[in-house]
């Protein structure tokens, strides 16, 4: 535990009095949300007419299995993102992490990826957490997370040599995160983030049990989303088994990809260059390719708002009825 957890308990905040500054950032916060919401549901209708098409011609059995997949990928990656949390601080439980993770993780489809990096930060501090340990867990999470797909992009890496050559930089940091990921080096580099924020470093160091977990669950994550594609693409009798290995390596790669492109909401358009691309060497026509990871886009943002909808609503019920228990 850092000595950034010594702030004000959540429950304490609540009972002071609630200054002018502190309305402000509330509903500063309440406005970026509903912005957040705005995009992601801006998104979701005008991608609709793109990909009807397509996906009626896709079984429904199908349909269903890769939106579920989409949703236990997010399930695995937001567990990934407790764990470190977790370890940085008193664990904050299931419930409150998940709406911290998942309704912050919405800001990603505002233009800049800051905006989910400062929506977890809010939604944290709400809940009475510091903001540098919200930020240090979703940043090491990010880090662990980038070398998981580096690796698991290993299985597409012929095609992604022969089709988009541009994406080959991004393994040349592969050595360096697989060094990173030595709780050491990774202690030190967490400590050098708070001590930009002004926080006390770590007071322990990250253990192998902590990282091989957020680097198990991401891997977990990446075979969901790839499994995600792969049935999509097979509904029309094309990848079979082998592409499923071809999958998960584009999709693994691909996400990272749309990582670095920070000025577009979510990555918007790297990600689908990669998978087309990947697809087409499966034997999928690029035109179908693209309606598939067009789909694949309007899949992520359902899963992101239904998964991100239930977490609030439970964490919401939940603290009711512990303020009704509290009140009896």
């Amino acid at each position: 535990m850092t000595t950034a957890e010594a702030e004000v308990p959540a429950t304490e905040a609540a009972a002071a009095p609630r200054s002018t500054k502190a309305l402000i950032i509330t509903w500063a916060r309440r406005l970026m949300v509903v912005i957040v919401i705005g995009f992601a549901t801006y998104a979701l209708v005008t991608k609709w007419n793109e990909v009807w098409h397509t996906l009626a011609a896709v079984a429904w059995q199908s349909s269903l299995l890769s939106q579920l997949a989409v949703m236990a990928a997010i399930l695995f990656n937001t567990i990934a993102w407790q764990t470190i949390v977790d370890d940085l601080g008193k664990p904050i439980g299931i419930f409150r992490g998940a709406q911290i993770c998942l309704v912050g993780g919405l800001g990603k489809y505002v233009p800049g990826s800051v905006w989910a990096y400062l929506l977890q930060m809010e939604l944290g501090r709400k809940a009475g957490l510091p903001r540098a340990r919200i930020f240090t867990g979703s940043l090491v999470q990010l880090g662990i997370a980038t070398v998981a797909s580096l690796l698991l992009g290993i299985i597409a890496l012929p095609v992604i040599f022969a089709e988009t050559p541009q994406a080959l930089w991004l393994f040349a940091l592969l050595p360096i995160g697989l060094a990173a990921l030595h709780p050491k080096i990774l202690t030190w580099g967490t400590s050098l983030v708070l001590k930009t924020l002004r926080r006390p470093p770590l007071d322990h160091r990250l253990k192998w049990s902590t990282i091989g977990k957020v680097l198990g669950f991401s891997l977990l994550a990446y075979a969901a989303f790839g499994s995600h594609m792969w049935l999509l693409a097979n509904s029309v009798g094309a990848p079979g088994v082998s592409g499923l290995l071809l999958c998960i390596g584009a999709m693994a790669i691909s996400m990272t990809a749309g990582l670095f492109a920070f000025f577009l909401p979510s990555g918007a358009g790297v990600r689908e260059a990669v998978i087309v691309a990947v697809l087409a060497a499966s034997g999928i026509d690029p035109v179908q390719g693209l309606a598939f990871a067009v789909a694949s886009r309007l899949m992520f943002i359902v899963a992101d708002v239904v998964t991100a909808g239930t977490a609030a609503t439970i964490a919401t019920l939940r603290r009711r009825a512990a303020l009704a228990a509290h009140g009896a």
